[in-house]
């Protein structure tokens, strides 16, 4: 399916310059020194929601929106809370590291990958919802990226 690659393709484009660190215009910023503890703890919790979205989803994990052929619908673990933790986890790390730096650029390209990922689950949701006949309550009370509250 071509949406599937064009998705994986910009995510990894976005990584690619999250990682290169493209200085944009110069501008930085700094953050006080006892909030980049608040950083850490952030890039750990993200690393950790990533983790256990890896585990929990198994040999079901494939980059593309598209889910596997004899997969199943995994909604205990994590899953259970988030309904995409790994992008969570990813939004969460690069956030983190991008506020720890100070780097305006990396900022700018979380909030394009998190615009990514969500078109990307808006697709793979759809794709879920003719697989899996249960994801349509799955969806109304798990969150997508973040734990739904009450």
């Amino acid at each position: 399916m071509k949406k599937d690659f064009a998705f994986v393709l910009v995510q990894f484009v976005l990584f690619a310059l999250y990682v290169i660190d493209f200085d944009l215009f110069g501008i930085t910023f700094e953050m006080p020194t006892w909030l980049d503890l608040g950083a850490v703890v952030l890039g750990f919790f993200g690393a950790v929601v990533i983790t256990f979205g890896i585990i929990n989803m198994n040999e079901n994990l494939t980059p593309f929106p598209t889910p596997r052929r004899n997969s199943s619908l995994i909604s205990g673990g994590i899953y259970k809370y988030i309904r995409h933790p790994i992008y969570s986890g990813i939004i969460l790390l690069f956030l983190a590291y991008g506020l720890y730096t100070g780097s305006i650029g990396r900022l700018i390209i979380t909030i394009i990958l998190s615009i990514v990922f969500y078109f990307k689950t808006e697709l793979e949701e759809e794709l879920l919802i003719e697989r899996f006949p249960g994801y349509r309550h799955y969806k109304g009370v798990t969150g997508r990226f973040f734990p739904k509250l009450g």
